[in-house]
């Protein structure tokens, strides 16, 4: 199939040039302006986007009230496909999906992107992977055998942890190395210590895996990034210290800016600023499980106006997340790349109302929305 009469954006450049793309299957075969080919569409001048990339979602986060767990499998399969139909092809859940709802995306049983998954968070006791509490003791909301416990005490055990999630499937191991923003404030966070840091990042790289931190603090996401975390999520409240240590160790950030409290936006933008300045790369996540869902679309919007700009919005839900989730084959419009993309209405490079400009979405070949 061809897409002919289109503006391709480059993720590199952060520009636009007139092209036609020729898809093969699940492949992009050629683009320029000499392509031919069959069923040609035409893209009336619109902008082409590689398919998008949320590197931080919840697709099933379980709900506060009590549910049978097939509930929580259940509400993924609408909120999949209202991902996919904008234009979001690729995420990684960052705690919540199970190995069987990464299998149904990929055999086609439910519309979605495709997941990469980490299952659950890994935390010491009292940490935030630990789901105990004075009310409901040992009461876990994720009881199920798809989803192993992530509680340990001690570098032996982390290392146990992180077997138990690759034994279940996990692609990424996923750690909290601070608490949420609740137990900062009310300052009963619990965080690993430095040799758990270590023995986690070591374990899952024994596996052939990375790991995420969660990390709102400063210290937090200092000791995770000298651990060698892949990538630091949040990160509200960085300081020059937690940025260099991120620079000097290859770690990327992943800011969430959408689900943050209104009343730390100041600092966490502060956060995202000290980061560009530093030239952290950051990729863009979405957080998904507030709810209502706010996905990705709202994301790239919090971002360009935090500094990055359109163009860096999209990079860092194109080739700058493809980066950071070691998946080559995707983040640009490229010959021999996945044939992942979303086509606008119009050809600006601008990502406000960007849920009413999308006119098509392909994913591995095939349209998905039309």
């Amino acid at each position: 199939m061809l897409i002919r009469n289109v503006r391709v954006f480059d993720p590199v450049t952060g520009g636009a040039e007139p092209a036609d793309v020729l898809l093969s299957g699940d492949r992009i075969e050629a683009v320029g302006s000499d392509v031919d080919g069959p069923d040609a569409v035409d893209g009336a001048g619109g902008l082409l986007l590689p398919g998008l990339i949320d590197c931080h979602v919840h697709v099933a986060f379980p709900r506060r009230e009590p549910l049978p767990r097939s509930a929580r499998v259940l509400e993924a399969v609408p909120v999949l496909a209202r991902l996919l139909n904008r234009g979001i092809t690729t995420a990684r859940d960052a705690w919540g999906a199970d190995a069987g709802v990464r299998h149904a995306v990929r055999e086609g049983w439910i519309a979605g992107p495709e997941l990469l998954i980490s299952l659950r968070q890994l935390s010491p006791t009292g940490g935030l992977g630990d789901a105990w509490g004075p009310d409901v003791g040992d009461a876990d909301g994720f009881a199920d055998p798809s989803l192993p416990d992530p509680v340990f005490d001690g570098p032996d055990q982390a290392r146990a942890a992180v077997r138990r999630m690759v034994r279940a499937g996990a692609d990424w191991v996923k750690l909290g190395a601070s608490g949420s923003m609740a137990q900062l404030r009310a300052r009963r966070t619990v965080e690993p210590t430095d040799d758990e840091l270590r023995a986690v990042v070591d374990e899952a790289r024994r596996a052939g895996r990375d790991v995420l931190a969660h990390a709102h603090s400063a210290a937090a996401a200092t000791a995770a990034a000298e651990a060698g975390v892949r990538s630091v999520e949040h990160g509200v409240f960085l300081d020059e210290d937690a940025i260099s240590a991120l620079r000097r160790n290859e770690c990327w950030y992943v800011p969430t800016l959408a689900p943050i409290p209104p009343e730390h936006s100041d600092a966490h933008r502060r956060s995202l600023g000290l980061a560009l300045e530093a030239g952290v790369p950051i990729a863009a996540g979405s957080d998904l499980a507030v709810r209502p869902h706010v996905d990705l679309l709202t994301e790239l919007s919090l971002l360009s106006e935090a500094g990055l700009g359109p163009a860096g919005a999209l990079r860092a839900a194109t080739g700058e997340a493809a980066r950071l989730l070691r998946l080559p084959d995707r983040g640009r419009i490229a010959p021999g790349l996945r044939a992942d993309l979303v086509l606008l209405r119009d050809a600006e490079i601008d990502v406000r109302d960007l849920a009413s400009r999308i006119r098509t979405v392909w994913q591995a070949g095939q349209p998905v929305r039309r």
